[in-house]
């Protein structure tokens, strides 16, 4: 391969990887220049995105409500669009997996646009069975938000995958903080179009997820998953042989001549399995929380800044996030995100209905207990999986994920209707407690943290325990 800005130049790096090697020389961890363009694209889109997000989760269920006359089934919409977000992520990974990170984002956004425009159509025509189907195709939006920040650690060197996966939820941030306070703004538009009010943030939803499409169809250049695969595929021509043991991914480049073992299984069950209780209690408690609020006489702009919060915490708090994960370790922030989620799930049932305070704070702690492990488990499954195979093993991944959801946002509506909102909050509270037990079995025998003293190496800083 030759010589990059800022590249080591000689291939014999004892830990050189091919999607984030070090400089031995310097000490320093080196990542390919493209990086850095493909971080600001990312960061952009995911700000757009933000805001085609923060739809479903605002007003998904009061819609429904309205729509349906049924409170026990006001948690369907969340059920139906992440259930699509389950179909998305299996499509937009094989697409990623075939050619290449942009193509498969590009269309999961402008699928979500054309679900968030059925909802409007299906609002206005008072159809529920369009409703659904939308819903199923709006999902699209969800999954691909979250397949994004597997784009952000393609080419992050092993010890800045945290960092980088968070760089790209928190870019997420301003767009799904703005979207629900838009609520009464966009209301008042989909009223002039003579649809009724709560389909005003899916018009929102429909630009903001178009918007997102173009951005990465035009300027998501080079590809970085086809780019990590390239220079895995030059680092390992120049070698001339397979990659030293000590090298952090390097089998990546060549599945056939890699040992079975580079791929830790354990490991990611371990990082999905964390993923997917978070989202899973995430999705049943904040889905609702609006519905609750308004049971009590709660305006629906109340509810609404109430969810900007929470999604302000689900996403703001990532660069922290992705510096703990790096530094102390994925399995230590993992139990956190647990511990946090349990926390909430207290407050949250304990919680006064009148209290907005009180259910704002519940909801912020869900949030940042989904971001403590939305960011470790995605970076403990990047670490196990391998380049040849790590856009579809991901996809996979994040349909459990997806999955999970689905059946929180389900449950949801049944569990408030039979036993109220406070058993709701705290059985999912329960629920996410159960990650500790299950972190601290998956750390025996590896006091990294981090899933894999192969795949991390001896140049991840602050890992060792």
């Amino acid at each position: 391969m030759s010589a990059r800005p800022g590249t080591p130049a000689s291939p014999a790096a004892p830990h050189a990887a091919p999607d984030g090697p070090h400089d031995d020389r310097t000490g320093e961890v080196w990542e390919p220049p493209e990086q850095k363009r493909v971080l600001i694209v990312l960061a952009l889109s995911q700000t757009l995105s933000g805001a085609g997000l923060a739809a479903g989760i605002t007003v998904g269920a009061l819609l429904a409500e309205e729509m349906l006359g049924s409170t026990g089934l006001a948690g369907l919409p969340a059920a139906l669009f992440t259930g699509g977000a389950a179909l998305g992520a299996v499509g937009i990974g094989r697409v990623c997996q075939r050619w290449g990170r942009r193509p498969g984002l590009t269309a999961g956004y402008a699928t979500a646009g054309l679900g968030s425009l059925g909802v409007v159509a299906a609002a206005g025509l008072g159809s529920v069975w369009l409703l659904f189907l939308s819903l199923l195709v709006y999902g699209a939006g969800t999954a691909t938000t979250l397949m994004a920040r597997y784009a952000g650690a393609d080419l992050a060197a092993p010890a800045r995958r945290g960092r980088a996966v968070s760089l790209v939820l928190f870019a997420t941030t301003l767009g799904a903080v703005i979207g629900p306070n838009l609520v009464g703004v966009t209301g008042e538009a989909a009223h002039g179009l003579g649809v009724p009010r709560l389909a005003g943030p899916f018009l929102l939803a429909v630009v903001a997820y178009a918007a997102a499409a173009v951005v990465l169809g035009v300027f998501l250049r080079p590809d970085p998953l086809r780019l990590a695969r390239r220079l895995a595929e030059e680092r390992e021509a120049e070698a001339g042989a397979a990659p030293p043991l000590g090298a952090a991914e390097d089998t990546s480049a060549d599945p056939a001549a890699a040992p079975a073992p580079r791929t830790d299984t354990r490991k990611l069950a371990t990082g999905a399995a964390v993923m997917t209780f978070t989202q899973l209690v995430m999705i049943a408690i904040m889905t609702m929380t609006p519905v609750h609020m308004r049971a009590h006489g709660h305006p629906t702009e109340t509810a609404g800044l109430v969810i900007a919060l929470h999604v302000a915490a689900m996403y703001l708090p990532s660069p922290l996030t992705g510096m703990l994960v790096d530094r102390i370790g994925r399995l230590r922030v993992a139990a956190a995100s647990g511990i946090v989620l349990l926390a909430a799930g207290v407050l949250a049932a304990l919680a006064p209905a009148h209290s907005v305070p009180a259910l704002a704070t519940a909801l912020v702690l869900l949030g940042l207990g989904w971001n403590f492990g939305l960011v470790s488990g995605t970076a403990i499954v990047t670490d196990t999986v391998p380049l040849a195979t790590r856009a579809s093993t991901q996809g996979l991944v994040d349909v459990g994920i997806a999955v999970a959801g689905a059946t929180g946002g389900m449950a949801s509506g049944l569990v408030v209707a039979t036993g109220g909102y406070s058993t709701l909050a705290l059985g999912g509270g329960i629920v996410a407690l159960g990650l500790v037990p299950l972190l601290v079995l998956s750390g025996r025998g590896d006091r990294t943290g981090t899933g894999s003293r192969a795949v991390a190496g001896p140049s991840a800083p602050g890992e060792q325990a």
